[in-house]
C-alpha cells in the first residue's frame, strides 16, 4: 500500500514538474524560433518559418551589443560576488562552529538579522555614493556579497559541525598554523557545501533583477535581466520574438549549472543536518 502511494506521489511530482518547468521552457523555445508576426500571436504551435538565427543575431547586435556587454557584466559580478561569499562565509562559519566566546551570540544574531531584515535601498545608495561606488560594478559586487553571505555562513557552520575536531588537533600537532589548518585541511573537506554555495548563489546573483536596477542603472553597466526588462518595455513594438530569444539566452547558463551540479546541491544542503 505504501509502495503504491509512493508511486502515485512520484507520478504527480513528474507531471507537476512537466507542467511548471518543461512546458513553459518549450513555449519559450518555440516563440524564439518564430518571425515577429507569428510570435505576436503567442500560440503554442510549431513555427511556420524558422527564424531563430535571425532573432539571435538581432538580439546580440541590438543597441550596440548591449546583450553581450550585459553577459560580460553579469559574469564578472557573479564570479566576484560568489568568490567573496565562499571565502568569508567559510571562515566565519568555521570560527563560529569551533570557537565559543562571548561574541558568538552577537554574531549569530547579526547573521540571522541578515536573513530576516529587508534590504535598505536608500541608505545603501547613500553609503555607495559616499564611497564613490554607486553605479559601479565593484559597488554592486559588494552589495550582492553582503546580501547573500548570511545564508552561506549558516550552511558552512552546520557543515563544520560534522568534521571531527581530532583533525584540527592532528594538524596542529603536525605544526600547522591557523591559516594553513583552514586552507589545507578544513576547506577541502567543505567541498559539498562550497559547490552548493557556488551554484545557488551564482544562479541567484546572475538572475537578480532588483539590485542592478537600483544600484547599477544605465546601458553601459547593464546586466542580463535589465536587457530583458528593456525588451519587455518595448513589447508595443511587436518584439515578442526578440523577448523570448533573450529569455532563452538568459535561461541557458543557470540551467546548465543545475543539470550538472544537481546531486552536489542536495548533498551540500543536507550534509549539515547529520549532526548540526
Amino acid at each position: 500500500m505504501k509502495a503504491k502511494h509512493r508511486g502515485l506521489t512520484g507520478v504527480i511530482a513528474i507531471v507537476a514538474s512537466i507542467v511548471v518547468f518543461i512546458v513553459p521552457f518549450i513555449f519559450v523555445v518555440l516563440q524564439a524560433m518564430k518571425t515577429p508576426a507569428e510570435a505576436s500571436r503567442l500560440e503554442f504551435s510549431w513555427p511556420e518559418q524558422l527564424a531563430f538565427v535571425e532573432n539571435l543575431t538581432e538580439v546580440l547586435t541590438m543597441r550596440n551589443g548591449v546583450v553581450i556587454r550585459a553577459f560580460i557584466n553579469s559574469t564578472v559580478i557573479t564570479v566576484s560576488a560568489v568568490t567573496i561569499m565562499v571565502i568569508i562565509s567559510a571562515m566565519v562559519g568555521y570560527v563560529l562552529a569551533r570557537r565559543s566566546s562571548r561574541w558568538n551570540p552577537l554574531v549569530n544574531f547579526l547573521v540571522l538579522a541578515g536573513l530576516i531584515v529587508p534590504p535598505a535601498v536608500v541608505p545603501t545608495i547613500w553609503l555607495l555614493q559616499g564611497l564613490g561606488l554607486f553605479r559601479t560594478i565593484p559597488g554592486l559586487v559588494l552589495v550582492q556579497a553582503t546580501f547573500g553571505i548570511s545564508f552561506c555562513i549558516l550552511l558552512f557552520r552546520a557543515f563544520v559541525g560534522t568534521i571531527p575536531r581530532e583533525l584540527d588537533e592532528a594538524a596542529l600537532i603536525d605544526g600547522a598554523g591557523p591559516v594553513r589548518l583552514f586552507f589545507r585541511v578544513i576547506l577541502p573537506l567543505m567541498k559539498p557545501t562550497v559547490i552548493t554555495v557556488i551554484v545557488v548563489q551564482a544562479v541567484n546573483v546572475f538572475n537578480d533583477f532588483v539590485h542592478p536596477l537600483y544600484f547599477l542603472p544605465g546601458d553601459e553597466n547593464a546586466t542580463v535581466q535589465l536587457t530583458l526588462y528593456n525588451l519587455m518595455s518595448a513589447q508595443a513594438a511587436n518584439q515578442w520574438n526578440l523577448l523570448f530569444t533573450n529569455t532563452l539566452l538568459i535561461t541557458i547558463p543557470p540551467l546548465i549549472m543545475f543539470i550538472f551540479f544537481n546531486r552536489q546541491i542536495v548533498a551540500g544542503m543536507t550534509s549539515g543536518a547529520v549532526k548540526g
